[in-house]
C-alpha cells in the first residue's frame, strides 16, 4: 500500500472512484464473477496499489458489502442478466476520469471482455471466462459444473448457492480439501442463476445477452488466462473464446497455467494469476 493511501477493502466503489479520479493514476477496475463478491479482489487491489495503479473493485447490481450481509439475504442476488451487470460495470467506468484496464474472472472474464468491445478499456485481462456467444465447446465437465443451477429450470430467477461438495468439484478440485473447505467458508455466496441460463442458450438465441465485440477497433490490448485443470471453464471454452478475439486488430493473448482451477483469483496461488494479470496491464496502462 501506498503510505497515503486507505485500505482498499474498505472502501466503498464509489469511494474508490473518487480516490482514483484525484489520484491521477490509471485506475483497475475488478469485475467477480458468480459466487464472489468485490471483496474477494482484496489481495488484487493491495498489489495493484503498491505497483502505482488505482484499483476500483466493482460490484454487481444491489450486491450486499459483504459475506456475512450476502448470506443473510441470499435472494439480495436473484434474478441479476448479463447485459444489466455489464451496463452497471460500465455505468462505473463512465465515472472515471480515466479509461481504465479491467480485470475480470469467470463471469466477470465475460464482462471484461464485454465492455472491450465497447471501447472502455485501455486493455483487459479475462480469467477464466465465461463464454459468450459464438463459444461453442461445452465439455462435460463444465456442464457438470453448472448442473446445479440449470438442473431445474425454475433456478433461472433465482439466487442458487453451491453445496461444498458442488464446489469442490466445480471450483477446488486442484486444491487439497482443507484449503477447499477455507475458502469456501470465506468467500462463498449465493448467485443469480440467470446468467447460466442466458449463456447456456446463447448459441442458439440471435438476440442474445451473451455477447461480445470481438472486431471492434477499439477493443485493446486482450489477454485471456486460463486455468489447466478448471472444471468450470476449461481450456476448450477458454482457447474458444481466445480464438474469437484473435482476429481483433488489436493485441490477443492467451496464457494457460498449469495446475490450476476455477479457484484461481482466491486460493493460495493468486499471486501468479495476479502477477501475470499485472505484467499484461503495465505493458498498455
Amino acid at each position: 500500500m501506498s503510505a497515503t493511501a486507505t485500505t482498499p477493502s474498505v472502501l466503498t466503489v464509489a469511494e474508490q472512484i473518487e480516490q482514483a479520479n484525484a489520484s491521477g493514476r490509471t485506475p483497475v477496475v475488478f469485475v467477480h464473477g458468480l459466487w464472489l463478491l468485490r471483496t474477494s479482489w482484496e489481495r488484487w487491489e493491495t498489489l495493484f496499489d503498491e505497483a502505482g495503479y488505482a484499483p476500483v473493485a466493482a460490484d454487481w447490481p444491489d450486491d450486499p458489502a459483504s459475506v456475512e450481509a450476502a448470506r443473510s439475504d441470499p435472494d439480495a442476488f436473484a434474478g441479476k442478466g448479463v447485459a444489466q451487470v455489464a451496463d452497471h460495470v460500465a455505468t462505473l467506468i463512465g465515472r472515471l476520469d480515466k479509461k481504465p484496464a479491467v480485470v475480470g474472472h469467470s463471469f466477470g472474464g465475460l464482462m471484461a471482455q464485454i465492455v472491450a468491445g465497447r471501447g472502455l478499456t485501455v486493455a483487459a485481462v479475462a480469467i477464466d471466462p465465461a463464454p459468450f456467444r459464438g463459444v461453442l465447446p461445452l465439455p462435460v465437465s463444465a456442464l457438470r459444473s453448472a448442473f446445479p443451477v440449470l438442473g431445474n429450470p425454475l433456478n433461472r430467477g433465482k439466487a442458487i448457492s453451491l453445496t461444498f461438495d458442488q464446489f469442490r468439484y466445480g471450483w477446488a478440485n486442484a486444491l487439497d480439501e482443507a484449503e477447499a473447505r477455507e475458502l469456501f467458508d470465506s468467500f462463498m455466496v449465493a448467485a443469480p442463476g440467470k446468467p447460466l441460463f442466458q449463456a447456456a442458450m446463447a448459441n442458439l438465441n440471435p438476440a442474445s445477452e451473451v455477447k461480445a465485440d470481438t472486431k471492434s477497433a477499439d477493443r485493446g490490448p486482450l489477454l485471456i488466462i486460463s486455468g489447466e485443470k478448471d472444471h468450470t471453464v476449461p481450456h476448450a471454452i477458454a482457447h474458444a473464446s481466445y480464438k474469437r478475439q484473435k482476429h481483433n486488430p488489436g493485441v490477443t493473448e492467451f496464457t494457460e497455467l498449469p495446475n490450476r482451477g476455477h479457484a484461481l483469483v482466491i486460493d493460495s496461488g493468486w499471486r501468479e494469476v495476479a502477477d501475470t494479470t499485472l505484467e499484461f496491464v503495465q505493458r498498455f496502462a
